[in-house]
């Protein structure tokens, strides 16, 4: 909002910016304001809108997949509310990310759980929509696990990796941070050669991501 203002100097020091700043989005700090300022909602007596009830919808499903006394049921079911509810409302996708859902989520693709972890790849699909959250769902770890199941996952869940870095990649740091990974393009390489028709495709479009960065 302050760059958006037309406001060429930070707001704190006051020292001139460059003319195309690059800013990357700090989500640990983000989590934690957010965690700080937060209000419950008063009881009103009006009638709660669609998106209100989403909302509220959407904080029961992160909290039964983020508990650890949850059963693999309760959280596929969870996984699977979510990926329709992320699917497209932008303002779910932030909260989902903001909440520690991510790291459940993670957590479920490393289950050994085909079922769960085609949902999880899909819901951190789903979140990869938000450019805000690219580079961080890479911080989070997220590169190992895709190329693990790129080399031992369904064939739906390999499809649905490679589709997830290619999202992934439409920020230009991810393309070098996913090319340098060991084995992140031979095994979409591996893919493109011995996978199904989706398989290629998908493999095919993340690879062609990869490479208008010169290094990959």
């Amino acid at each position: 909002q302050w760059i958006d203002s037309g406001n060429r100097t930070c707001p704190i020091t006051k020292l001139p910016l460059s003319e195309n700043p690059s800013l990357i989005p700090n989500h640990a700090l983000r989590s934690l304001i957010s965690n700080f300022a937060h209000v419950s909602p008063k009881e009103s007596s009006r009638p709660r809108t669609h998106q209100e009830h989403s909302q509220s919808q959407s904080q029961a499903l992160i909290s039964t997949l983020v508990s650890r006394s949850s059963s693999n049921a309760s959280k596929l079911e969870s996984l699977s509310r979510l990926v329709r509810l992320t699917k497209r409302d932008s303002l779910i996708r932030r909260k989902v990310t903001e909440s520690g859902a991510v790291r459940a989520a993670l957590d479920c693709v490393d289950s050994g759980n085909q079922v769960l972890q085609e949902k999880s790849l899909s819901l951190l699909l789903n979140l990869s929509l938000e450019d805000d959250n690219k580079v961080g769902l890479v911080a989070d770890g997220v590169i190992r696990r895709i190329v693990s199941v790129l080399r031992v996952g369904s064939p739906d869940c390999k499809a649905i990796a490679a589709t997830l870095l290619t999202s992934l990649a439409v920020v230009e740091v991810n393309k070098a941070t996913i090319g340098s990974y060991p084995d992140a393009i031979s095994a979409l390489v591996y893919l493109l050669r011995v996978g199904n028709d989706r398989e290629r495709k998908e493999s095919a479009t993340a690879l062609y991501a990869r490479c208008s960065f010169m290094d990959n």
